[in-house]
């Protein structure tokens, strides 16, 4: 098992910057892939960054690629999420999530999930 949750959401101006983070219970965090996902008010959930357990490997969605960065301190047990240059589409619960495997952008391929975190876009 591994508990998630996740902070750092907020209110921000479009074009500004958030950082998320992600704080894991478990003592084998760095055997878990873990994923960075958002929904928006009556979309589905999306994919938006992953990370392999070792930090070594990354993978973006093509619409946050060169403004998101994904990284993780493996001695905090936490991932982050580092956001530039918001839109306001992007407006969403952001979710963290952990599969014990290699990295995945399929919603269906995570199998803990953190309660998530608002970030609110203004225009």
């Amino acid at each position: 098992q591994v508990q998630l949750v996740e902070s750092g959401g907020g209110l921000v101006q479009a074009g500004g910057s958030l950082r998320l983070s992600c704080a894991a219970a478990g003592r084998t965090f760095n055997t878990y892939a873990m994923g960075w996902f958002r929904q928006a008010p009556g979309k589905e959930r999306e994919f938006v960054a992953a990370i392999s357990g070792s930090g070594g490997r990354t993978a973006y969605a093509d619409s946050v690629k060169g403004r998101f960065t994904i990284s993780r301190d493996n001695a905090k047990n936490t991932v982050y999420l580092q956001i530039n240059s918001l839109k306001s589409e992007e407006t969403a619960v952001y979710y963290c999530a952990a599969r014990d495997g290699s990295v995945s952008a399929e919603v269906a391929g995570y199998d803990f999930w953190g309660q998530g975190t608002q970030v609110t876009v203004s225009s």
